[in-house]
């Protein structure tokens, strides 16, 4: 999409019954670095009507917490876009209205969907990409060009971005220990089948685990009661030079005010891969616990980036400049 597609409206004088500045416009924006968007500083300059920039958002309930503001915001700032990033808190009871007001909107490009609207949205857009649709999830929306709303999921694409160059290779057998049977596990479970993995999946109610493979993954694939990789084991692992084998947390276990997951890496294979998708902390347990075992890690500002990307491409028509994620990092770690 060219750049000019991204310029900014201007907004008419002032009527009688009509507000000067929408609504939206009061709420929390990303600046970042808290300058001024280019547009605006070529207002101020030019001393023309102030304009209006395009922008996209994430919800959810709760969303103060979000970290998409920010990495949205940077990528905006290292393009220099006219566009703004922000986090607006939407409620269950709100979220309908909240579709509807935001069809109305042209400067709106698009949203993130975050817990816990990720399956009430399917049925507010007018499409699903066919991906979304198999996961039965949605965290992406953004306005197609010929204004429709479509239901995306970029999740999937987040957690597969740090295993390409490992997938890139030919293994003799893939196999993951899947923990958690959330929304997460959800795009996780549809990822991995997708690339040819046995999975294990472990959960609470190893039924719920069953039933969701049997709608998510086709072939021969497990599920298990969490509570049986707490416990130590003395498994005799046959050789695994040439299997590629993960262990992911899937599960809001470990997150900052959850308690901790209860793994034994014992029941991880040799040369196994541990990858957390929690975010707060960065650093969790499971992921300090995996690396003094001896095994490498990824955590979750990987598929937090990842999936971040993709959406951004949807709402700006801009490639993220994945050039910075050093900083971009460093930022989200300060």
């Amino acid at each position: 999409m060219a750049r000019g597609l991204l310029l900014r409206r201007r907004i008419p004088d002032r009527r009688s019954g009509r507000p000067a500045v929408r609504e939206h416009h009061g709420r929390p924006v990303h600046r970042p670095r808290h300058a001024a968007t280019p547009g605006a500083r070529r207002a101020a300059r030019t001393g023309c009507a102030r304009l209006v920039t395009i922008y996209a958002e994430v919800i959810g309930d709760p969303i103060a917490q979000s970290k998409s503001p920010l990495i949205h915001g940077f990528w905006i700032e290292q393009l220099g876009l006219d566009a703004e990033y922000r986090a607006h808190h939407v409620t269950s009871d709100n979220l309908a209205d909240y579709i509807a007001s935001r069809r109305e909107d042209p400067d709106w490009r698009g949203c993130n969907v975050t817990m816990p609207h990720k399956q009430a949205v399917i049925p507010l857009v007018d499409r699903l990409e066919p991906l979304a649709k198999r996961v039965g999830a949605v965290n992406t929306i953004h306005r197609a060009p010929d204004g429709k709303l479509v239901g995306r999921n970029t999740d999937v694409a987040g957690f597969l971005e740090p295993l390409r160059d490992r997938l890139a290779k030919q293994h003799y057998f893939r196999m993951a220990r899947v923990l958690g049977t959330g929304g997460a596990a959800r795009a996780i479970v549809a990822g991995l089948a997708r690339e040819g993995f046995t999975i294990v999946l472990a959960g609470r109610n190893p039924e719920k685990a069953g039933a969701l493979l049997s709608e998510l993954a086709e072939g021969e694939h497990h599920a298990a009661d969490l509570a049986h990789f707490a416990e130590t084991t003395d498994f005799d692992f046959d050789d695994r030079e040439g299997c590629c084998d993960l262990v992911v947390n899937a599960s809001p276990l470990g997150m900052r005010g959850q308690p901790p997951l209860p793994f034994d890496w014992s029941h991880a294979p040799p040369g196994s891969l541990a990858y957390d998708i929690v975010t707060d902390p960065v650093e969790t347990q499971f992921l300090a616990n995996a690396r003094a075992a001896g095994f490498e890690t990824i955590d979750g500002l990987a598929m937090l980036i990842g999936q971040a990307a993709a959406a951004f491409t949807h709402f700006f028509g801009e490639d993220a400049p994945r050039e910075g994620d050093a900083e971009l990092r460093e930022r989200l770690l300060a």
